[in-house]
């Protein structure tokens, strides 16, 4: 009964359209071929009540490798809170200056540690940047967007 079970199962698995293997990798070239240098990538993710900045990653490396990041925004406010418009800049995506401090700051909302990244400055890279997530997308989102989710970010 279990094999027949995983074989029915097994057979509604929806594949992965040749479009969008091929935006996979695209981006994944295009991630790859990011100057190395003395800068991180950040995407903005922004919830209400949660204190949490978004993902940082080093250039080159995929989303899977990012980091969500606690800023410590002493040396230079974060994009939005400057702004005085927090969260207007949610999934957007910025070339980061700055380091990892080595500690780790407790975020009540998620009831969770995160690294701590002290924010130095910053440049916007896009306000509309490719998703990262599968959820960032619907199924029939999926026709119409023509880049796509590279790797979950763990």
């Amino acid at each position: 009964m279990v094999p027949l079970l995983a074989f029915f199962f097994g057979a509604c698995e929806t594949p992965i359209p040749q479009g969008i293997q091929q935006a996979r990798k695209q981006s994944a070239a295009e991630i790859a071929a990011e100057p190395q240098g003395d800068y991180y990538i950040g995407r903005r993710y922004y919830k209400p009540d949660f204190k949490f900045w978004g993902y940082v990653r080093r250039p080159g490396q995929p989303w899977s490798t990012a980091q969500m990041v606690m800023l410590n925004e002493k040396q230079k406010l974060a994009p939005d809170r400057e702004a005085v418009n927090f969260g207007f800049d949610n999934n957007y995506e910025y070339k980061l200056y700055g380091s990892f401090s080595g500690e780790k700051v407790y975020e009540p909302a998620s009831n969770t540690i995160y690294p701590e990244f002290v924010l130095k400055g910053y440049e916007l890279i896009s306000k509309n940047p490719p998703p990262i997530f599968r959820s960032q997308f619907s199924g029939s989102a999926n026709a119409a967007t023509s880049r796509y989710v590279i790797e979950k970010p763990e």
